[in-house]
């Protein structure tokens, strides 16, 4: 297993990697992602062993109600890096039963790949959704043929793609990319029906950054997002070899959708993982400005406090609920209810907007306009700033002012639109999660007993 210092050393390689029109020279110290890089590195000594033959716990299969439970636990406190390593893992073992069956040939490649990772301790980040083109064609009828990722040439040792995939979570500090079809393909699409492994710093891939991370060289007032950071990658293939060993599908367009729906189940999971955690945070955040802002026994203030409980308690009730009805492959690898966890996902994403309103509407205007940590510490401000930031004489001003610093982070600046747009878009967006639900749902029950209750007896 790597040590964080190891990982760092790692990221010494020739990858290409910019941001706001600029190559990243090195990715350790770029004010950008420097504190991703940091995060990365806490995450490998956390975890790290000199046990021979120590593996990562996350990248061991659950093999029980518990282990899943475990492992669910150990995300909660992870890197973003290490949960997309996470939820790659899971998804080339939730497809290898089905690839077994009909392609054992791609099921020993996808084996031999997973040890690879294991055994050299690697990161991975999944590369799923395409640029697309016009919405309302399929990839086979767009006007430009690389609007989704494909094969433009097949050799004897492998092939070559191109294309892109957009809003790749740590693109840029993972070690491997694994490229997958974003949606089930046609006959006459099998181009884009590729699964595969990617180098993240093999020829002619490049990737292009986004971060919500503060610009500035003060990030105190900024206490949820000067901790949680990750760059969201464009990754560019501009005909990148990938050799035979490391392809995992390559025309199959009967299997080209199952990477995909297995990854959205995964990331669903982890999603309301990371939901339930910042429900709680929601109603701790609301409770204490109410207190300091002297409302906590106002009626309507309460009253929206009760809806974030509420809101709270149904998305952990989910996730328990999948974990508890969670359900084995033939090879014994547990896995979570899709019905729990789908429903879950969905209601934690739906209304999130709403628990950020009450947040903010409880909060007040200091939400946005409170000074800084940097104006505290000016001695011709501070006593003027803790004496009219103070409501409640009970709560310090200066506490009122970082409650006010965490929910303005939280809900309302670069991190607070961040996790809205992702709570929405991760794993799929909505309506994926209420197709899969309605899937899922064990309609024929329902309809029998309506039937029923109507006195119309057994559907013939």
């Amino acid at each position: 297993m790597l040590t964080g210092e190891q990982y760092v050393a790692s990221l010494d390689d020739d990858r290409r990697t910019y941001i706001d029109g600029r190559q990243i020279k090195d990715l350790v110290t770029d004010p950008t992602t420097r504190i991703a890089v940091e995060l990365v590195a806490q995450g490998y000594d956390k975890f790290h062993s000199s046990e021979p033959g120590a593996r990562n716990p996350l990248l061991t299969p659950p093999k029980s109600v518990e282990a899943l439970r475990d492992i669910v636990g150990l995300l909660r406190g992870v890197d973003m890096l290490a949960h997309t390593t996470f939820t790659s893992v899971m998804t080339l073992l939730t497809v290898l039963p089905q690839l077994d069956a009909t392609y054992p040939e791609l099921a020993e490649r996808v084996r031999t790949h997973l040890n690879f990772v294991a055994d050299n301790d690697l990161r991975v980040t999944e590369a799923i959704t395409d640029a697309k083109g016009h919405r309302a064609l399929p990839p086979g009828q767009q006007a430009d043929q690389d609007a989704y990722v494909r094969v433009v040439e097949r050799r004897p040792d492998g092939v070559v793609i191109r294309g892109a995939k957009l809003h790749i979570t740590g693109a840029s500090l993972a070690h491997e990319l694994f490229v997958m079809p974003t949606k089930k393909m046609s006959a006459g699409e099998e181009d884009y029906a590729i699964a595969c492994a990617v180098p993240a710093d093999a020829p002619g891939v490049s990737t292009i950054n986004t971060t919500y991370a503060f610009r500035g060289e003060d990030d105190r007032h900024y206490p949820m997002s000067r901790k949680r950071q990750m760059p969201d990658c464009f990754v560019i293939f501009d005909d990148v070899f990938v050799p035979n060993e490391r392809i995992f599908l390559d025309g199959q367009t009967e299997f080209s959708a199952i990477f995909a729906h297995s990854l959205g189940l995964w990331e669903r999971l982890g999603g309301v993982g990371e939901m339930a955690h910042d429900a709680d945070m929601l109603v701790g955040l609301a409770q204490l400005i109410a207190e300091a802002n002297g409302l906590s026994r106002v009626a309507h203030v309460k009253e929206k406090i009760s809806e974030l409980v509420i809101y709270a308690t149904l998305i952990r009730a989910g996730l328990e609920a999948a974990l508890a009805n969670a359900h084995s492959t033939a090879d014994g690898f547990v896995y979570p209810d899709e019905l729990y966890t789908n429903a879950a996902k969905y209601h934690g994403a739906a209304e999130f907007n709403v628990m950020a309103r009450h947040l903010i509407d409880i909060a007040g205007g200091s939400v946005l306009t409170a000074p800084t940590i940097g104006d505290l510490e000016v001695p011709e401000l501070e006593n003027h700033i803790r004496q009219y930031m103070t409501g409640n004489p009970e709560v310090s001003g200066e506490d009122r002012l970082r409650l006010m610093h965490a929910i303005r982070d939280m809900v309302a600046d670069a991190f607070g639109g961040w996790h809205y747009v992702t709570n929405v878009q991760s794993g799929g967006g909505l309506y994926a999660q209420r197709i899969v639900t309605r899937k899922h749902y064990p309609m024929a029950e329902a309809v029998e007993m309506a039937r029923e209750a109507a006195g119309l007896g057994p559907r013939e």
